[in-house]
């Protein structure tokens, strides 16, 4: 039990009044250092008439809702000035002798305050915005890396229409009509494409790691010895090669120790080979990713995700070797295929196969889509859909 609903049940209010009264109390509240020396409550004149029981709970909330606010941007004495007279006027005690105001009327002067000491009205809120902004990561755990932090609004918005550009509408890749367009619930455009089982959470945590894939491959991001993507560069000092190992011990400092690597994170490390005496006998080579002219062939080619159902532009792609690197699959373009974040990473277990039959890739989905798990080929770029449309027009 927390302290609202500790509030709640002794005194019977609604959770919503039950926060604003603790939020509120913060305010009023004295507080004590850490070496136990007393400090006086944020808003002290607010706290004597509040124990001397002449101002009411609706009237300090129009108060200190207003001047809390801008109390890190405005002049201290300003700011106790402010208060005293709310304060006055809230409880009668002002040098005119006014009857005690009501606290629409204490919430409608601490908005004439406000405007009087926060002049500037906007550009404070942005430029304390920007003092609070930041990204934290926090320690690993059963595979999760927890985030937390603050963006900017105009980052933010950023990220979300970058997020809606993949999971709402339909990009096409043509060039005579660009633009994007929503498809009906009805519409029937003959791929049978199967649900999404992802959350929304999922999708914008899969968007946010394409959109660092893009970035990744992008000549503008700063590079690190040369790699714009170090982690795929580790070094392993073996004299063989196997399809398993363990993590460099640099990296058992996050909780990681003895844990076993996955064939998936091996296929991304640079072998290293040092003889006993301190010899380089081997480097393994780096060329397993997909050029940029051989990547503008594929998405040439097939347009966006191969998947079914998917229609992540290829552009934002990674490019997956078909019969994989490992085993001697070549980095060519008949044997390269866009295929998005998730669908990438979820290969192996989400039943989905892919071939090459002359330079053209085909599907099979797995038996609980297909029974009869039929091959079928990919329908390609809008460019090989007119090309085939031209065809037959002039054929």
């Amino acid at each position: 039990m927390n302290a609202v609903d500790l509030l709640c049940r002794l005194t019977g209010v609604a959770a919503t009044s039950a926060r604003a009264r603790i939020r509120h109390a913060h305010a009023v509240a004295t507080r004590t250092t850490l070496t136990g020396d007393p400090l006086p409550a944020a808003f002290p004149t607010v706290r004597d008439a509040l124990v001397d029981g002449v101002i009411g709970v609706d009237s300090i909330a129009a108060i200190v809702g207003a001047l809390a606010p801008i109390s890190d941007r405005c002049d201290p004495t300003h700011l106790a000035a402010a208060e005293y007279e709310l304060v006055a006027a809230a409880t009668g005690a002002g040098p005119d002798g006014a009857p005690a105001c009501s606290a629409d009327d204490s919430r409608t002067q601490a908005k004439v305050w406000t405007l009087v000491l926060d002049h500037d009205g906007t550009l404070p809120d942005y430029e304390r915005a920007l003092r609070h902004r930041g990204l934290r990561f926090g320690r690993e755990r059963d595979g999760i890396v927890p985030i937390s932090g603050g963006l900017l609004a105009d980052v933010a918005a950023q990220f979300q229409r970058m997020g809606d550009a993949q999971l709402n509408p339909r990009v096409h890749d043509g060039t005579e009509d660009p633009g994007v367009r929503f498809r009906d619930a009805a519409e029937d455009d003959g791929d049978d494409a199967p649900p999404d089982t992802r959350t929304r959470e999922q999708k914008m945590h899969d968007v946010f790691a394409t959109i660092l894939g893009v970035a990744a491959r992008s000549a503008e991001t700063p590079s690190l010895g040369g790699c714009p993507d170090p982690a795929r560069h580790d070094l392993r000092r073996r004299t063989r090669p196997r399809r398993r190992g363990r993590l460099h011990r640099r990296h058992r400092r996050h909780g990681a120790r003895g844990r076993r690597a996955t064939d998936r994170v091996l296929r991304g490390i640079q072998r290293l080979v040092i003889d006993e005496n301190g010899r380089l006998i081997e480097l393994g080579s780096p060329n397993r990713t997909f050029s940029g002219q051989q990547r503008r062939a594929i998405t040439a080619r097939d347009g966006e995700c191969i998947i079914p159902g998917c229609h992540v532009s290829a552009t934002w792609c990674e490019i997956h070797h078909v019969i994989e690197h490992a085993r001697g699959g070549p980095t060519h373009v008949d044997n390269g295929v866009p295929l998005c974040w998730w669908h990438h990473r979820s290969l192996e277990t989400s039943g989905w196969e892919i071939r090459m039959v002359d330079g053209v890739p085909e599907v099979r989905a797995p038996a609980t889509i297909d029974p009869r798990r039929l091959w079928q080929r990919v329908p390609g770029s809008l460019h090989r859909a007119r090309d085939r449309l031209n065809r037959r027009l002039t054929g």
